[in-house]
């Protein structure tokens, strides 16, 4: 049968069928870095890090593109009162970002596009915009005829007559209908500024996605995902753009993951339930978090509170336990058991089950179900008093690999005690005192898969734990 994907365009299930055999074209909204991210945020980028890794387990060649949104009111806003340079912003909270995402133990993309890196293929597509009469200029600001578009509404399933009840013009624009959308900003009194035909300004922020798109994939991709809040207007606004300057199918399908609420309640600064990443991996381990992620359908809304956190902890724990055990028994127990066709059949049904969930629209709370099932199983062997090392191993390899499928580590390496730490540091600068640069790397690089972060100062060097 194949992959299903909820395509949010159709509101149906469809069987995935890539533009090119083997292939797949897929792009992910990413975040405006102003601050860290929320874990409002990081529930699209657990969700399509693991969609990625499923597809790439199914034999796909994934291309996957992420983009940053390095400039707009929000960036200029917080850059102002913080005293700097968007540039310098922007680029703290992208490496904070790797930081987080790297935690919850996501992949980078291939690609992370950012605004203004991009800023002559925004200008040269909003004039092709203009040029066939999709856009205007006004004053210095360029807007979109969205009434223009007669398939406008597709992807949100609203009518543009519906839209335009509530739809108005704010103080300061000067676009004809109330339903346009900006393309272009005319710059105000000491904003950043890029200078185009329509004078100087900056993007709106609809127009970099379908740029982005267009730069790195061509007319058309298979997959566009982010977020339900993006479906409007965002995603809308960027097929608009997008198949006008084309005149072809922008995305064949949509995914959209759903809200998260905390105790049950909408998250919000007013409210102080206003929940970041960077705060929260500090308290519980990040594969926790991403568990607890991964244990809801992706298209349903999920509820972060205390006790369904501790609940998804326990439920790593327990499937941690078993491979343990597993591991435990293969390296303590001699080879005596027979390799019995009936263990092989349940891991191989439970492999199976696995497929089937995650075939059918990405199915993670069911896919973690089998992982139980197996070390429920695994547990079961294990009480038998002869054990075979060939069986041992397909249970061991079987969680290993579909645990890594939705990017869960089950093997957890020890915390180092700081006397350990202290002792690696000397080695690593006697190393380097004996120019042996290639030890003193080596046990750079290990402590800082340990999470260690190193600093040198007048004093010597320092450390802290990430």
């Amino acid at each position: 049968m194949g992959i299903q994907i909820f395509n949010s365009l159709t509101r149906e299930k469809e069987p995935f069928v890539p533009l090119e055999e083997g292939k797949v074209k897929m792009y992910v909204c990413g975040p405006t870095v102003y601050n860290y991210i929320h874990i409002g945020n990081s529930r699209p980028v657990i969700v399509y890090d693991t969609v990625r890794r499923y597809l790439t387990y199914r034999g796909y060649e994934v291309t996957y593109v992420s983009n940053f949104t390095d400039v707009d009111d929000k960036i200029i806003k917080a850059a102002n009162e913080l005293g700097e340079e968007v540039s310098e912003l922007t680029e703290r909270f992208i490496n904070a970002y790797f930081e987080d995402i790297t935690a919850l133990g996501c992949q980078k993309a291939d690609s992370h596009p950012r605004v203004t890196q991009h800023m002559d293929e925004i200008i040269n597509f909003i004039a092709v915009l203009i040029e066939k009469g999709y856009a205007y200029e006004s004053q210095g600001d360029v807007y979109y005829r969205t009434r223009k578009f007669k398939d406008y509404g597709k992807l949100s399933h609203q009518s543009v007559d519906d839209l335009k009840i509530g739809a108005r013009i704010e103080a300061g624009e000067k676009k004809d209908d109330a339903l346009d959308f900006a393309l272009w900003k005319a710059a105000k009194p000491g904003e950043i500024f890029w200078q185009s035909p329509w004078g100087n300004g900056r993007p709106g922020w609809h127009i970099e996605c379908s740029v982005m798109v267009h730069n790195h994939f061509g007319d058309t991709i298979d997959i566009h995902a982010g977020g339900q809040d993006l479906t409007f207007p965002h995603h809308e606004n960027e097929i608009a753009q997008s198949e006008a300057y084309t005149g072809k199918t922008f995305a064949r399908y949509w995914m959209h993951n759903g809200y998260i609420n905390i105790n049950n309640e909408k998250m919000s600064k007013s409210l102080g339930n206003f929940i970041l990443v960077h705060d929260i991996i500090q308290q519980i381990d990040p594969q926790v978090l991403r568990f607890f992620m991964l244990s809801v359908h992706y298209r349903h809304p999920i509820n972060f509170s205390q006790d369904l956190v501790e609940a998804a902890a326990n439920g790593l724990e327990r499937i941690r336990t078993s491979y343990n055990n597993l591991t435990h028994r293969l390296k303590n127990t001699a080879n005596i058991g027979d390799k019995e066709q009936s263990w092989l059949d349940v891991i191989q049904q439970e492999r199976q089950n696995f497929e089937v969930a995650m075939d059918d629209d990405f199915n993670t709370a069911n896919a973690i179900a089998t992982l139980f099932n197996i070390s429920t199983e695994a547990n079961k062997y294990l009480n038998e008093t002869n054990t075979n090392e060939e069986l041992l191993k397909e249970f061991i390899n079987t969680l290993n690999e579909l645990s890594n499928v939705l990017g869960i580590k089950l093997e957890v390496q020890e915390e180092l005690l700081d006397e350990e730490i202290d002792a690696l540091i000397e080695e690593r600068q006697q190393a380097r005192k004996n120019r042996d640069f290639k030890r003193a790397d080596e046990i750079r690089d290990q402590l800082k898969d340990m999470n260690i972060i190193l600093e040198d100062t007048r004093q010597g060097v320092r450390w802290k734990r990430g």
